[in-house]
């Protein structure tokens, strides 16, 4: 009789541990589920709130085009298109945009200079650049060899300006890596550079570009906000234009815009700086690239994105973009 008590207890032991066991595989049977449905659902909204950033892209590139077409000769700040959050209307969740100024910033790529397909590096870039940090608040004895490094990044050959790096200066890195050679492809791109410490990377972020063409930066004077004035002090060598003139000046720009270039060159605050021909020939009165910002909403997912596009010659098309998703 005891054997057999035993035998039963031996059985209903090993049926309690089936069940234990039987009921571990589905509890996580249930949560494999459940994460696969998760990630199944922020998959679909992903790709739903991608649609829309690239919804949102047509209708700024229409709008971009009517504002080209409007005036041809000078692209203004009328109309209040510039930064100026705007909701889309989409059928769930929600949809800003706000398109500015592209070319309004420091473009990396004007660093070189394009000959017959070759990248050379550029004097004037880099003094440029020189003087934007400057004015920006890092110190020239640390601005000019990031200048001449951000040169030979650009380069196509691989010799060290003075001050600059090539190949041999990331080679020894915890993470060795080659300079680029070429043009640079987003302005994130700057942070591989010698020199350009995460500090330093962050007082620069919202003031350079990296615009597809190896040419000096084209600010357009007309849509160049007060609060750009380091845009405007950088045309010169450091300490020949003060931020606070540049801001006063920027500040009383004629409301239709300066109409011509004479028009703003004739001005005693600059008129005396004695501008030379490459500085002239880059500023301008039109617009030609234009950055629009995104941020899709769908449930928890929030997708934030950026695309360059560019203007004319019509029609208006995107030419890079970036996103990044928010939880």
């Amino acid at each position: 009789m005891c054997h057999r008590s035993s035998e039963r207890g031996a059985a209903l032991l090993s049926v309690l541990l089936m069940v234990a066991v039987l009921a571990v595989i589905a509890a996580t049977t249930l949560d494999r589920l459940a994460l696969s449905t998760k990630l199944s659902g922020n998959g679909n909204a992903l790709s739903q709130a991608r649609m829309f950033s690239y919804a949102a892209e047509s209708i700024a590139s229409a709008r971009i085009e009517d504002l080209i077409a409007r005036d041809a000769a000078q692209t203004t700040l009328a109309g209040n298109w510039m930064g100026r959050q705007q909701a889309l209307p989409i059928p769930v969740g929600t949809a800003m945009a706000r398109v500015k100024d592209g070319g309004n910033c420091f473009n990396l790529n004007s660093l070189v200079t394009d000959s017959q397909g070759r990248y050379l590096a550029s004097a004037t870039g880099q003094e440029q650049f020189v003087s934007l940090m400057v004015v920006l608040g890092i110190n020239e004895n640390v601005a000019r060899p990031i200048a001449a490094a951000s040169a030979d990044w650009a380069d196509s050959d691989t010799t060290i300006l003075a001050n600059g790096a090539e190949d041999d200066s990331y080679q020894t890195t915890a993470t060795p890596y080659l300079a680029a050679n070429r043009l640079f492809a987003h302005p994130s791109e700057l942070r591989a550079v010698k020199g350009v410490t995460p500090a330093i990377y962050a007082k620069l972020r919202g003031w350079i570009c990296a615009l597809p063409e190896a040419t000096l930066s084209p600010l357009n004077v007309n849509t160049l906000l007060p609060e750009q004035a380091p845009l405007l002090v950088m045309l010169f060598p450091v300490g020949r234009l003060s931020p606070v003139t540049a801001r006063s000046y920027l500040a009383k720009r004629p409301s239709n815009g300066y109409g011509s270039l004479i028009r703003f060159w004739e001005a005693p605050e600059l008129a005396a700086l004695e501008p030379t021909l490459p500085v002239r020939g880059q500023v301008k009165l039109t617009s030609k690239y234009f950055l629009l910002d995104t941020q899709v909403s769908l449930d928890e997912l929030v997708l934030e994105g950026e695309s360059m596009i560019v203007g004319s010659p019509a029609p208006a098309h995107v030419i890079w973009r970036s996103w990044g998703e928010q939880e």
